[in-house]
């Protein structure tokens, strides 16, 4: 097959707060909007993939159980202590792990999508 792009679309109960989260918070940038009847969507751009935030979600109070779903966000960035000190400052919750294999830090979105950071340091060896 030739794909010429790959995306992931996120359902959600709490989109304009999704949508505040994904573009203010993690700083991902907006691709393109579609706001009209029966149709209400944000698509991000997410390295070379992208990300599209629409309704019709099930929020959950706190992470989703992996029963729940099964997936997780993990975003590899230079500095993962860094980045947790910016997203803290923002008023996010994040719980930092060392690990033998990498640093991560976890986090959830406004729908309770489990998401994290993971250090670029040692991934893929």
């Amino acid at each position: 097959m030739d794909f010429t792009k790959a995306g992931i679309i996120l359902f959600t109960q709490n989109y304009t707060e999704c949508v505040d989260f994904y573009g203010n918070i993690l700083e991902l940038e907006t691709l393109h909007e579609i706001d009209r009847p029966g149709e209400r969507l944000t698509t991000f751009m997410l390295g070379d993939t992208y990300l599209m935030i629409e309704t019709g979600g099930v929020a959950h109070d706190g992470p989703k159980p992996i029963e729940c779903c099964p997936t997780k966000f993990r975003f590899n960035v230079p500095d993962v202590k860094a980045a947790s000190d910016e997203l803290r400052s923002k008023g996010i919750k994040v719980r930092v792990v060392d690990n033998s294999w990498g640093t991560t830090a976890e986090f959830i979105d406004p729908d309770g999508n489990r998401c994290a950071l993971r250090s670029n340091k040692g991934f893929g060896v």
